[in-house]
């Protein structure tokens, strides 16, 4: 019997605050999930819904064997050409990578988040690198999705881009489900870790989000690097 795959897939709904919420039944933490600066992570104990985790890999263009299957949209999509005075690669990713590096497929929605990241690292001065280091965040927190609340797979009240709390300090739910809102606090909290500029991509974002899997931001640094330099 053919699996019906869309009951499980990402659902978008506009609210008149004109944001975009993605609210996925039977989906647990697609990531470490973004705890307030102070707060402890606790680990997840239980997985994703079996047919939750194939929905995810059909959307995020991974096959059952685990292998991304690449696209034209892997990197923002192929319709935007870098602009004239686009950042170096020295500035986006001044370390060098960290390990292997992981891609996903992007669609509309993610194409639209990672504009508005990059918009706000203007806007709060973090600039290229800051840019990185926020899209690399968003993609291991909800793979660039404004997550509602998953209801009973959430991670505690972890929602939105960053899957930031409103219980440890980040916001209201419509906050931290507004793009913009959620963008802006998770870089004005990177800019309060001294030497942020200069720190790895992992060692930045997660003294931000105090996650319960610190290393698995560095897998999204080339991919996020990329992003920044076609929509910049």
């Amino acid at each position: 019997m053919k699996l019906d795959f869309t009951r499980w897939l990402p659902a978008i709904a506009t609210n008149p605050n004109r944001k975009t919420t993605l609210s996925v039944v039977g989906v647990t933490a697609l990531a470490g999930l973004a705890l307030g600066p102070t707060a402890v992570a606790a680990p997840i104990t239980s997985g994703p819904h079996q047919g939750a985790v194939a929905a995810i890999d059909k959307a995020t263009g991974r096959n059952s064997s685990g292998v991304t299957v690449e696209s034209g949209l892997t990197t923002g999509g192929t319709t935007d050409k870098p602009r004239a005075g686009k950042p170096s690669r020295d500035d986006l990713i001044p370390h060098g990578v960290q390990g292997a590096q992981s891609r996903v497929p992007l669609d509309n929605a993610q194409r639209e988040n990672a504009k508005t990241i990059i918009e706000v690292a203007k806007e709060t001065g973090v600039g290229e690198r800051g840019a990185v280091i926020g899209i690399a965040t968003a993609l291991q927190e909800s793979k660039l999705y404004n997550l509602g609340h998953l209801g009973a797979y959430n991670d505690h009240d972890s929602q939105g881009l960053f899957q930031q709390r409103p219980s440890t300090g980040w916001g209201s739910v419509d906050q931290i489900t507004d793009p913009e809102y959620s963008s802006t606090v998770f870089f004005e909290a990177l800019k309060n870790v001294g030497g942020w500029e200069d720190l790895p991509l992992t060692t930045a974002a997660q003294t931000v989000q105090v996650s319960a899997y610190p290393f698995h931001y560095a897998q999204w640094e080339e991919q996020s690097a990329d992003i920044v330099t076609q929509l910049w």
